[in-house]
């Protein structure tokens, strides 16, 4: 391919990302049939009818994946469904989800879709298997990485394979989804966690209505693209805005962790203790993360500087604790800014 053709090629895309930027969301004309995200939905569907599951969730074009509160419809980003876009959303947000994640996902709201749509969460047994459905829905959590209590199936960039712990429909959802992935090998895979008995359960359950219809309730669609009637470009800046203070957040709480506030002996700014082993922690971090110093010394400032603003602080005899404390936080956050290409905070 000649330079030439290369250059044309550059500045034709260059065109339409900007033509897309300044489309809004609803003039794109987007749509699942004939798009590249249908096959999956056509995969989904066979995978349900293959454990017998007569049901057949809706799909729809939204910002986000996710089913509406108690509405059995599955919400697929919009990106998904033009190779265009698709293409801009990667540049913009430093990922895509490929053919495994886009499957995981579907799976895992699928779980929610059966859920609701056979409102199987009043069934015997569901609150004592997986918790209160009622229980209020957070906006973070704070797993336990090591537990066995729970299925481990979708990747989100701070909790690690964990989602499961956020709330019971969740915990439901991750347990479907390993129960219908095909070929998971489930039973041999849990056979020694408690987990298993959830996969168990949700086997009995299916088995109760294999081959029936369910009463669709009805319900309101979550910003649907119809009527996203904002542009491409104001989209991108509120998801990075919405970004930064969930980072912002995430980082606080973390910090918190680390140095409780209100703690008695608490006299030694813990600022000024991370500046003052700088070079240790960036030497410690670069060697377990792989990233390089310029991008983990940008952690650490950001650490520092959420310290200060916290005026957060800590005892002189936890001090060896807290380096290695700090040095597993600022590991995680560079492997996270490795995974998304995002810094946090």
């Amino acid at each position: 391919m000649s330079e030439r053709h290369i250059t044309s090629l550059v500045q034709s895309w260059e065109t339409v990302r900007c033509e897309l930027l300044d489309t809004k969301i609803s003039d794109l004309g987007l749509r699942i049939e004939g798009s590249p995200v249908e096959p999956y939905t056509r995969r989904l569907a066979r995978e349900l009818g293959s454990r017998g599951i007569l049901f057949r969730p809706e799909f729809y074009l939204t910002d986000i994946w996710g089913c509406p509160n108690k509405v059995p419809v599955i919400g697929i980003p919009f990106y998904l469904a033009d190779r265009r876009l698709a293409r801009l959303e990667e540049e913009q947000t430093g990922e895509i989800e490929g053919r495994t994640e886009i499957m995981m996902y579907l799976r895992h709201e699928a779980g929610h879709a059966v859920n609701y749509a056979f409102r199987l969460w009043k069934k015997p047994g569901w609150r004592e298997t997986f918790g209160a459905f009622s229980t209020p829905y957070p906006m973070t959590f704070r797993p336990d990485s090591l537990s066995r209590r729970y299925v481990r199936h979708l990747m989100t960039c701070t909790q690690g394979r964990t989602y499961a712990q956020k709330h019971p429909d969740e915990d439901f959802a991750e347990t479907f989804a390993v129960w219908l992935t095909p070929r998971a090998g489930w039973r041999a895979r849990y056979r020694f966690w408690p987990a298993v008995k959830k996969l168990g359960y949700i086997d009995g359950l299916i088995r109760d209505i294999r081959g029936r219809e369910p009463r669709i309730p009805e319900g309101k669609l979550l910003r649907p693209v119809e009527k996203m009637n904002i542009r491409l470009a104001r989209h991108y800046g509120m998801m990075a805005a919405r970004f930064r203070r969930y980072a912002q957040g995430y980082v606080d709480d973390k910090l918190r962790e680390v140095f409780p506030p209100f703690r008695k002996g608490a006299t030694l700014p813990a600022a000024d203790f991370l500046r003052e082993h700088h070079r240790e922690l960036l030497t410690r971090i670069v060697r377990w993360s792989g990233l390089n110093e310029e991008e983990t010394g940008a952690i650490l400032t950001k650490l520092e500087g959420r310290a200060k603003a916290l005026d957060l602080k800590f005892a002189n005899a936890h001090r060896s604790r807290k380096l290695m404390d700090i040095t597993a936080l600022g590991t995680a956050l560079a492997m996270d800014y490795a995974y998304t290409g995002r810094l946090t905070g």
